[in-house]
């Protein structure tokens, strides 16, 4: 019996725990910040109709009540939570594998500072499911699956990663070095791209009628953005030694026309929209959700340090980056 701790009830964190809970080899406790709203049985429903059903162990608080009691530590939390996290586990860590459900906004860096080098790491490249949180702490809806999932592990031989394909329904494969996992062109590149391609001119009293498909409406300029931002962070790559498929190779295109069409037929992105808020007159960007909060201070300013580290020049993704920030 393998016993999983999942920390946060995000979304990401709900139908992770709905996953392996309703495994006959397994246990799940979690640790929440909210214990009280949560229901020890959970449900998670795809867009096929597949229920997962699991059953939460113990929900908790408090980390010395969650922590010793298992065996591998999964963080769903956002960017500015990971070293608090990693800091409100780090006295009750032995023998535990600690790791992210994604590790592009910080966790190998904070880690690495928090933990001794002995401790075993482990992190997603990209998150496994497209996640939406139904009814907080009971029910969540699972809204997208990956082929392919790839980790990065530190102290841990690579059937850690495989046997991970077995709990998640979807192969995983182990990486050859933590920064394939630590840098990323998806949500800090993709996210940012997007955000500047919808509203680089935006002025304070500019209103919309609705919410804005966020990929379902995907532009022809956000992709030139997005990929202008991937060829420096490409070079970055190649400087540092790590290789990642660019967004033309990953989405199967060959220009932003063909890019932005990708990105608008995909099914399970349809009903995604744009982080927005009503007003009294109208929907306006919502810059205190998560894509402004995490994807700019702790994604694309992870990619920028590095590449200033490197002495690389990054025209396009210094000025989506100072966009983002003016907002925060």
């Amino acid at each position: 019996m393998i016993r999983f701790c999942i920390c946060g009830g995000g979304s990401l964190g709900v139908v992770t725990a709905g996953v392996l809970a309703q495994r006959d080899d397994t246990e799940v406790n979690l640790l929440t910040s909210k214990p009280s709203e949560w229901s020890k049985e959970i449900k998670v429903s795809d867009l096929n109709g597949k229920l997962y059903q699991g059953h939460l162990q113990i929900i908790s608080d408090q980390a010395e009540q969650v922590i010793p009691r298992s065996d591998i530590i999964l963080l769903c939390v956002p960017g500015f939570l990971i070293e608090k996290t990693l800091r409100d586990i780090a006295p009750y860590i032995t023998t535990q594998a600690v790791g992210s459900i994604v590790s592009s906004t910080g966790f190998f860096f904070r880690a690495h500072e928090i933990f001794d080098k002995k401790t075993a790491l482990f992190g997603f490249q990209r998150v496994p499911y497209i996640a939406r949180v139904a009814e907080y702490g009971h029910t969540a809806q699972l809204l997208g699956y990956k082929t392919q999932l790839y980790m990065a592990i530190e102290n841990l031989p690579d059937s850690f990663a495989t046997q991970w394909g077995t709990w998640l329904n979807t192969p995983v494969a182990a990486l050859h070095n933590y920064l394939e996992a630590a840098l990323t062109n998806s949500n800090p590149l993709l996210h940012t791209a997007r955000l500047f391609g919808m509203w680089h001119n935006w002025t304070e009293g500019k209103t919309y009628s609705q919410p804005i498909k966020f990929y379902a409406e995907w532009d022809e300029y956000s992709a030139e953005q997005y990929i202008a931002m991937d060829t420096e962070f490409q070079a970055l790559c190649k400087i540092v030694g790590v290789s990642i498929p660019s967004v033309l190779e990953y989405y199967e295109s060959s220009d932003a026309t063909s890019l932005a069409h990708k990105l608008q037929s995909i099914q399970a992105f349809q009903s995604i929209d744009a982080p927005m808020k009503k007003t009294e007159n109208g929907w306006i960007p919502d810059f205190q959700s998560r894509y402004f909060t995490e994807d700019f201070p702790f994604g694309l300013q992870l990619v920028k340090d590095l590449a200033e580290k490197n002495n690389l020049s990054t025209p396009t993704i210094d000025n989506v980056l100072a966009w983002g920030k003016q907002y925060l």
